[in-house]
C-alpha cells in the first residue's frame, strides 16, 4: 500500500455485484469503522441486490436494502490497493502495484436464505482476516 494514502482501499468484485461483493463490502465497512475505503462492483451488474443476501445481512444487523449493483470500472481498480475477486474470471483488469486476491465462494444467486447464511458467514470470516492484515495495529 502506498504511504501517501490515509487509509487502505479495497475493491470487492463479483459478476453481478448483487450478493458476495455486496456482503463483503458491507462487512468491511462496518468492521473497519471507516479506517478502510471500501468499494464493490460487478463485471455484469444485476438490476438489484439479491433479496436472500439482503435478508441474510439483515439477520446480522446490516441493511443492504438501499444498495444497488455497480459496474466495474478501470478507475475503481486503479483507485484500490487491494482487489478481491469472487468468481469474475478474467473480466477484472489487472494493474501493477495492486494486491489481488481471489476468494472462491459459492454464488448466492437463485438460492434461498438457508444456502446464503453459510456464504455470509464465510465472507465475514474472510473479511475479519483481511482487516487484521490491512490494519494489524487495530486487530
Amino acid at each position: 500500500m502506498s504511504d501517501l494514502r490515509p487509509r487502505p482501499s479495497v475493491l470487492f468484485v463479483c459478476v453481478h455485484n448483487a450478493g458476495r461483493s455486496q456482503m463483503a463490502a458491507a462487512f468491511l465497512t462496518r468492521l473497519s469503522h471507516d479506517r478502510v475505503e471500501v468499494r464493490s462492483a460487478g463485471s455484469a451488474p444485476a438490476d438489484a441486490v439479491n433479496p436472500a443476501a439482503v435478508e441474510a445481512m439483515a439477520e446480522v444487523g446490516i441493511d443492504l436494502s438501499a444498495q444497488t449493483p455497480k459496474i466495474l470500472t478501470v478507475a475503481a481498480v486503479r483507485a484500490s490497493d487491494v482487489v478481491i475477486t469472487m468468481g469474475c474470471g478474467d473480466t477484472c483488469p489487472v494493474f501493477p502495484g495492486r494486491r489481488y486476491l481471489d476468494w472462491t465462494l459459492d454464488d448466492p444467486a437463485g438460492q434461498g436464505i438457508e444456502a446464503v447464511r453459510p456464504i455470509r458467514d464465510d465472507i465475514e470470516r474472510r473479511v475479519r482476516l483481511l482487516l487484521a492484515d490491512l490494519l494489524p495495529e487495530h486487530a
